[in-house]
């Protein structure tokens, strides 16, 4: 048999087979579903319907108010230094006046202050107003209600560093306002002077509680001394000795003469001269007068005035002149004293120096519509969003 020839077979080429991408269905119309027709509604009454009813409120309703500004610092009398004056920066006084100042900062908040101001102007009168009951004072007038509404409509703000303090007094009227800033500055200067009063009082205390009981002192020594001349009768004892004195020596001086004009009779008479006997009685009383005038000053009596020793009497004068004399040295001394001491504390008080007067405004600056709406739309569009956000998440966790 022949064999056959192989014959090469041809290997045939795969066939690539060609896909063609499948077409999706056109997606279809977004519907509103009812969680979007929730949030839309929310965002109405949560943002939209405030914010409205609001804006309405407040350019419909609300009233005008106006403010007027006053400044003042707590300064000492010692001050110096004419730019501290004008400026009013620098540390006005010191501790002193800064406690001063921290205690005016909370008397101005306080319902004191409130019965103070209501003595000058009729506030329950001045911020009351029917058609404005969000911004004007309500119903209740009683003097806790009027402190709380006080406090939004008088704004107070202190500089703890310099220690100044401004306040801006609101009202629905221009004349209102200047009459209530002007109350708040009258008490608050009285207000300082009665704590400058305090402390000058405190600071004289002692110095005047000395010059009491020197004034005492000097008192009772002119009276002790006055009546010693009453029971006594005598004015000056020193001037009425020094009288006595002169009389004694007066005394002295006759009896000399007498003396010596007796021994010329005896020389030159016979004993029993009546010229004789007459000088010689001259010269017994002489005597019996210088002896009598003698035991005036030496002579130990009884308790009545005419037989006191007159030594006694002296010694009882001067201790009483000395008394009198230290008594009016010590009140003289302690006058000084208290002068020294009210010229220090009258240095140190302190008194207002305001440095903005309040004047009438002219514009109402309040209350600022457009900036309550603009933080009312942006608290209630935040709050919306946040809660979208929390429901949102919690929805995607199911």
């Amino acid at each position: 048999m022949q064999a056959q020839a192989l014959r090469p077979v041809e290997a045939k080429a795969p066939t690539a087979e060609v896909q063609v991408p499948r077409q999706r269905p056109a997606a279809r119309p977004a519907r509103a579903r009812r969680r979007h027709w929730g949030l839309l509604l929310s965002l109405l009454l949560m943002v939209v319907a405030p914010v409205a009813a609001a804006g309405w409120y407040l350019f419909t309703r609300a009233e005008d108010q106006f403010a007027s500004s006053l400044g003042f610092s707590v300064r000492k009398e010692d001050r110096g230094s004419a730019v501290e004056i004008l400026g009013g920066i620098a540390d006005l006084g010191g501790g002193s006046a800064g406690n001063d100042t921290d205690i005016l900062f909370e008397y101005i908040q306080s319902p004191n202050m409130v019965r103070a101001v209501m003595r000058e102007v009729d506030l329950v009168a001045a911020y009351t107003r029917p058609g404005d009951p969000v911004f004007s004072l309500g119903p209740d007038t009683r003097i806790e209600a009027l402190a709380a509404y006080w406090t939004r409509m008088v704004q107070v703000y202190f500089d703890r560093s310099s220690h100044l303090i401004e306040i801006r007094v609101k009202a629905f009227t221009p004349e209102e306002s200047l009459a209530i800033a002007r109350a708040v500055r009258k008490e608050a200067d009285r207000t300082i002077n009665a704590l400058s009063a305090v402390a000058r009082d405190d600071a004289t205390r002692y110095a005047r509680d000395e010059l009491d009981r020197a004034l005492a002192r000097l008192k009772a020594a002119r009276a002790a001394l006055t009546a010693f001349r009453t029971s006594h009768q005598i004015v000056d004892p020193e001037a009425d000795i020094q009288g006595r004195m002169g009389l004694l020596n007066t005394l002295q001086a006759e009896l000399a003469d007498a003396l010596i004009e007796l021994d010329l009779l005896r020389q030159n008479s016979r004993p029993d001269d009546p010229r004789v006997v007459q000088a010689e009685r001259r010269v017994e009383v002489i005597r019996q007068r210088i002896s009598e005038e003698r035991a005036r000053f030496s002579a130990e009596g009884s308790a009545s005035a005419e037989q006191e020793a007159y030594s006694e009497l002296i010694g009882q004068y001067e201790a009483l002149a000395v008394d009198q004399k230290f008594a009016e040295e010590s009140y003289v001394a302690t006058l000084a004293a208290y002068d020294a001491a009210v010229a220090e504390a009258q240095r140190q008080s302190r008194y207002l120096a305001t440095y903005i007067e309040p004047a009438a405004p002219e514009t109402p600056l309040y209350p600022r519509r457009w900036v309550i709406l603009l933080t009312l739309f942006g608290g209630l569009a935040t709050a919306w969003t946040v809660l979208t956000m929390i429901y949102y998440s919690l929805r995607d966790r199911r």
